[in-house]
């Protein structure tokens, strides 16, 4: 083999190892190619997830701010329920005084 033949044969090798190559990351973009569909359909999820974020986060607002309407209530409710309480109690003591001097009373 001269010299010539040599550096020719090299040279055909180096082509053909070249293109097969390129053909093999041809074939491999080919198949790992990212389809349109895909992508609007990823946009499309990515959208619905922020809407249901954002309607979480609207639930959970108008969950605090019921929370602390309810709160309020019972906090009225309560002061309301201990105001009657003292007011019965205060009625019952008035009550049982009346008694005891009727009782006087009609014995002496």
């Amino acid at each position: 083999m001269t010299r010539t033949e040599f550096i020719l044969t090299t040279a055909v090798i180096l082509f053909v190892a070249f293109c097969m190559g390129w053909f093999a990351n041809w074939l491999v973009h080919r198949f790992t190619r990212v389809a349109q569909s895909d992508v609007d359909e990823l946009e499309r999820m990515g959208q619905e997830l922020h809407e249901a974020e954002e309607t979480r986060d609207q639930a959970i607002t108008y969950l605090q701010q019921r929370e602390a309407e309810l709160t309020n209530q019972l906090t009225q409710t309560e002061a309301e329920l201990s105001a009657a309480m003292d007011g019965l109690r205060d009625a019952r003591h008035e009550a049982e005084e009346l008694r005891a001097y009727i009782e006087r009373v009609n014995q002496g």
